[in-house]
């Protein structure tokens, strides 16, 4: 997986600090603990992650947490003004100038998150810009990532990671917090992520056992979706290196015009996250993103969580709109198309309930 595709993720770095700041114990009503996290990776000049990190004031022992990505910037999801907008690059955007986040676009993603209802139902949420991470541009230029390439070298290899990989390994820094703070449990996070995201949540899941859960929203071709499509209406391998020539490594370009000769699928970075429960999740309308596909890529994973006795894909067929298949490999489609939302979120919370609530 990442000879082919992904290319190779370096190990973790020697030295992460972690300083919490803008401490919130007020945060929406008094309903939740508000904290942002700025976390150092070490080498000179890397720039650092800023983790937002809301967690519910009542509740039960420690929480379990929601880590992922977000597009648009912390201060986005909330409309709290305490919440700092960030200085690293921004994809462009209402809110965004020169690749700049500004104040207009404090709160203008909030129900793309939905914060509050996490904190409802009892989860922590944990978030960073990808940006943070590695702008989303076909250079490697800025962000984490050359600091982290081998002495010597200024530029990428046809083997090192590309911006999928980097982001995926972002959240590993992130879970590096997460299993440190006294108020989240340790043995319950999961990940999750829209579109590039989603495949970033996916590849981080794969790569990283302290996550214990993972839904990667609509994530399609290079995540979640197979890329020997029968879908003419879904994205290719050749479609999306040709849009997205920095999310892979330099291998998988070869298999353009040739998806037979790569030696995987996806339902095998699915297995590499077994036994742990994953979650599916699209909108029918979303056809680029292949749902139909995505469900063959679990029922391709389920031999081997049945090997594990883990359980794997309950449904035998695509289930009906709207109707959650809750397995340890679980499936949900429902009309729309390419969006995060209150609604799927709901659904995310009651596949987390399921698979993780139930653990001691």
């Amino acid at each position: 997986v990442q000879h082919y595709m992904y290319g190779y993720l370096p190990p973790p770095p020697k030295d992460v600090r972690f300083a919490v700041e803008r401490v919130d114990p007020g945060f929406f009503g008094g309903k939740a603990t508000k904290k942002e996290v700025v976390i150092s990776l070490g080498p000179p000049g890397c720039p650092k992650l800023e983790l937002l990190v809301v967690v519910p004031n009542v509740r039960s022992g420690r929480a379990p947490a929601f880590v992922g990505l977000n597009f648009t910037g912390n201060h986005s999801l909330v409309a709290d003004p305490s919440v700092a907008v960030p200085k690293s690059w921004m994809r462009d955007g209402p809110g965004v100038v020169d690749h700049r986040a500004t104040e207009k676009g404090r709160g203008m993603q909030a129900g793309a998150w939905v914060l509050e209802q996490s904190i409802d139902r009892g989860y922590a949420v944990a978030t960073l810009n990808y940006g943070d991470v590695l702008p989303d541009k076909p250079d490697f230029k800025d962000g984490v990532y050359p600091h982290f390439l081998p002495a010597g070298r200024s530029e990428p290899e046809a083997n090192d990671w590309g911006a999928l990989a980097c982001w995926a390994w972002g959240l590993h820094r992130a879970v590096d917090y997460l299993v440190t703070d006294p108020d989240i449990d340790a043995a319950r996070i999961a990940v999750t992520g829209h579109s590039r995201n989603g495949k970033a949540a996916l590849l981080a899941a794969a790569f990283e056992p302290r996550i214990a859960l993972a839904i990667p929203h609509q994530a399609g071709c290079g995540g979640t979706a197979p890329s020997r499509t029968k879908n003419p209406k879904a994205e290719t391998v050749k479609a999306i290196n040709d849009r997205f020539p920095h999310w892979f490594d330099d291998v998988f370009p070869r298999f353009n015009d040739q998806v037979d000769r790569l030696p995987f699928d996806q339902n095998g970075l699915v297995a590499l996250v077994a036994p742990r429960p994953v979650l599916f999740t699209n909108g029918i309308e979303d056809q680029w993103a292949d749902p139909q596909g995505q469900f063959e890529i679990l029922r391709a994973a389920d031999p081997v969580y049945r090997l594990l006795g883990a359980g794997g894909l309950d449904a035998k067929d695509v289930p009906p709109l709207g109707q959650l298949a809750g397995g340890t490999l679980g499936y949900y489609v429902r009309e729309g198309g390419h969006v995060s939302d209150a609604a799927y979120w709901k659904v995310f919370l009651d596949f987390a309930d399921k698979h993780l609530k139930a653990r001691p």
